[in-house]
């Protein structure tokens, strides 16, 4: 890739693509038939669409906020139907139902999701479009309130994990442009619940005072079994399950994972692969092959952005001139940074890795997640030097690699995901390293770029080695499309515009 800036040209033809292509990403309760369409899921062709509903909310008053907007024929399409007390319960999967407007990602991804809102968030206040951008925080409140957390995404399959937490990333955001501080002490509570949800357990790791991810539920994950499946019919979890029959692993005990008597997957792998989910990263070898065994780590995104929601949240409560409130929260936020830099920070070779709290060992598995304490701060001047020290592992002539692994997973090289090409980008800029924050900057926008003008699209992820959007021959497991759209490529590409100032 050129290390050239975009042209003025280029930099308007992309600018008009994002802000067009928000009204085609934008969902409201008149899309709800085609939000509850899922392609993920096995359904009966003929039958009404499920939209649940929690018990605390009235179904009149949705069934009359439906047919106000939805014609007779659509509305005959949707099923308006209670939660059940446990999701194990549910048989016939659908949308949950939220009562105003958000954005999707894009493609096969039909619902509000909870991380990619964050990125597509700081797009939509770039584009002036505020009112859109307070109603998704307002969905992610109502999410907590009716569903219990930010979810991962809003369907009843994903009741049972969340994202990472960037919540509170998308409050402070909304609240520098409306300055609405009667909402800002009406989402308190919320926050705090979401807090809590992921700092007692099962999330909370005692033995080390950190948290990690820990899906709930049971079994596969429906939308795997019926929409992840190769040109011979064969899941994801086959694929997996075929791997580990004839490919020796050595990162962690496989008897827990698979059964080779059986020949079949452990309850402990589903939960594994679950929780994975929940971590936004699926799927990479990050925490050993189809990273099964994330349930006995503590991950350095996770606390990273665990540490920046304390701090938030402190500067919440000083905000609204709540004192006693705010040294409780600074001091757990130092008390996190303590413990990250005790278990997550490897000396011996310079970057942030996550921890097995199973065998008591740091896994050193090179992941741009190791930037995550650069960007929130939590990096010494040393720490960050030899963070930039190894910068080139990672740095690849379209962005920044995800890992310095290949494995055939899509969350691993020879991939660039938009996330965190920016949180790598600001946490370089925090510390002083303008000339690499703004070298890798222009490479990911002029990679996008050059992808656009060849497709006409922005796209969920490229291969940042090759500097290309066609990845889906590389991708062995999971889905490999390379879904349209795309919400979180879309606010990044805006953020990184106005850092380089174009």
């Amino acid at each position: 890739m050129t290390a050239e800036r975009p042209t003025s040209d280029q930099v308007t033809a992309i600018r008009t693509y994002i802000r067009d292509t928000w009204q085609t990403l934008s969902r409201s309760l008149a899309h709800v038939l085609e939000a509850a369409k899922d392609a993920k899921i096995d359904h009966v062709p003929g039958q009404p669409w499920p939209l649940y509903i929690s018990n605390r909310q009235e179904q009149v008053a949705v069934e009359a906020a439906l047919q106000a907007v939805l014609s007779p024929q659509e509305y005959a399409q949707i099923q308006i139907r209670v939660l059940p007390a446990e999701a194990d319960e549910i048989v016939d999967h659908g949308l949950l139902y939220l009562p105003h407007d958000y954005v999707v990602p894009g493609g096969r991804f039909n619902e509000m999701y909870g991380w990619d809102s964050y990125f597509i968030l700081l797009g939509l206040l770039r584009d002036g479009q505020v009112a859109m951008a307070q109603s998704m925080v307002d969905q992610f409140i109502y999410q907590i309130e009716h569903y219990g957390a930010v979810l991962n995404a809003n369907r009843t399959y994903m009741l049972s994990r969340s994202q990472p937490p960037v919540l509170t990333l998308m409050v402070l955001k909304l609240f520098e442009y409306t300055c609405d501080r009667t909402w800002l002490q009406s989402v308190l509570p919320a926050i705090e619940k979401y807090y809590f949800y992921w700092t007692v357990p099962p999330h909370l790791n005692p033995a080390t005072g950190l948290s990690h991810y820990n899906a709930l539920g049971h079994g596969p994950a429906p939308e795997v079994l019926a929409s992840e499946r190769d040109e011979a019919g064969r899941t994801h979890y086959d694929r997996v399950r075929e791997y580990f029959k004839h490919i020796p692993v050595e990162d962690y005990d496989l008897s827990l994972y698979y059964d080779a008597d059986q020949d079949c997957l452990t309850e402990l792998f589903y939960q594994g692969d679950r929780s994975m989910r929940e971590s936004g990263f699926d799927i990479s070898d990050r925490f050993g092959p189809f990273s099964a065994d994330i349930i006995h780590y503590a991950p350095v995104c996770l606390n990273g952005l665990l540490y920046q929601m304390e701090r938030d949240i402190a500067l919440i409560h000083q905000t609204l001139e709540q004192p006693a409130s705010v040294p409780i929260w600074i001091d757990r936020a130092k008390q996190r940074h303590r413990l990250i830099d005790d278990y997550l920070w490897d000396d011996d070779i310079g970057l942030y890795c996550d921890y097995n709290f199973r065998t008591g060992r740091r896994r050193h598995y090179e992941f741009a997640t190791a930037f995550i304490p650069l960007w929130a701060g939590i990096a010494a001047p040393q720490q960050a030097q030899r963070l930039v020290d190894n910068l080139w592992k990672f740095e690849a002539p379209g962005g920044l690699l995800t890992s310095t692994h290949v494995s055939g997973n899509q969350w691993d090289a020879p991939f660039g995901w938009a996330p965190l090409q920016l949180f790598a980008v600001y946490g370089l800029y925090r510390y002083g390293y303008c000339q690499e924050a703004e070298r890798l900057a222009i490479k990911f926008v002029n990679l996008v770029i050059q992808e656009f003008e060849k497709s006409g699209t922005i796209v969920e992820k490229y291969d940042v080695e090759r500097c290309s959007a066609d990845v889906s021959g590389e991708i062995l497991f999971g889905y490999s499309s390379n879904e349209i759209g795309f919400g979180w490529t879309n606010g990044v590409i805006l953020e990184l515009l106005a850092l380089l100032d174009l």
